[in-house]
């Protein structure tokens, strides 16, 4: 390279461009190394790492091995709710360890061995402390239980009045006295269910008496619609009447998408 730019006179500022722009290049990718290896997590914890390698090894993973016991706050937890000297069978679920199996038939009575956790004591039938005893549950897991048997979080941010109508993801939890195969807390789709404290009565009384102001679309949030029907007279009461039957069938409501009350 170097012998063709001494033949080539006029063309040698060509080849000093070129190592100029390879020479920029490889300087922008120096930087964006340095400052990529500046700006990594590890770099300022070497000293501690080497500070902490004198004291002996260092757990790194949240994993807590099986063999070690539980803490004293999570056995604290589970034992203040967990009644002792009563009856095995009727312990929450939270309190004891149970064998599970899926070789059952749905919705079949199942027999199921349990014992109570660590700082736990019940009595069976015989009014005997018991280590373990025989649980019997019906075979499903949580999320087939009755919707009553669990607790699901609400959402307010989805439209109640669409249609079709609307679903949200909501996490449940199975209550305390419910026993089931599987997770305890899991997610479903539920309809979205929600009230923001809207009358029916008030609206539809609003929407007679006066319909005309648009006072039943401005007591529904929906003051766009409210200031229509007050510049407009109500349509010509064509609106009025119209929105009267809209809110008696349910058609027209809140403006947030909740439920009436």
């Amino acid at each position: 390279m170097a012998t063709s730019c001494q033949m080539w006179r006029p063309d040698r500022g060509r080849c000093f461009k070129t190592y100029g722009i390879v020479t920029v290049l490889f300087m922008d990718l120096v930087l964006q190394c340095v400052n990529g290896y500046l700006s990594s997590p590890h770099v300022g914890h070497e000293l501690s790492n080497t500070r902490d390698a004198n004291h002996g090894p260092v757990i790194t993973s949240p994993v807590v091995p099986a063999a070690a016991s539980a803490s004293p706050a999570i056995e604290e937890s589970y034992s203040s709710k967990c009644p002792s000297g009563g009856p095995c069978s009727r312990l929450p679920a939270d309190c004891m360890l149970c064998n599970y199996h899926h070789n059952c038939t749905y919705r079949k009575p199942a027999n199921f061995t349990c014992k109570p956790k660590e700082g736990v004591h019940c009595i069976g039938e015989s009014g005997q402390k018991q280590t373990n005893f025989v649980l019997t549950i019906s075979c499903q897991f949580c999320w087939q239980l009755d919707p009553s048997q669990y607790r699901c979080s609400n959402s307010t941010n989805c439209m109640t009045v669409s249609c079709p109508r609307k679903r949200y993801n909501a996490t449940c939890d199975v209550l305390d006295h419910v026993h089931c195969l599987g997770k305890r807390r899991f997610q479903k789709r539920l309809f979205c269910n929600w009230t923001g404290g809207y009358k029916w009565s008030t609206a539809l009384a609003l929407s007679i008496t006066l319909g005309g102001f648009g006072a039943d679309r401005f007591y529904l949030g929906q003051w766009r619609e409210g200031l229509g029907k007050l510049f407009s007279f109500g349509g010509l009461g064509i609106w009025t009447l119209i929105d009267v039957l809209l809110i008696g069938v349910g058609y027209v409501g809140p403006a947030d998408g909740s439920l009436y009350i």
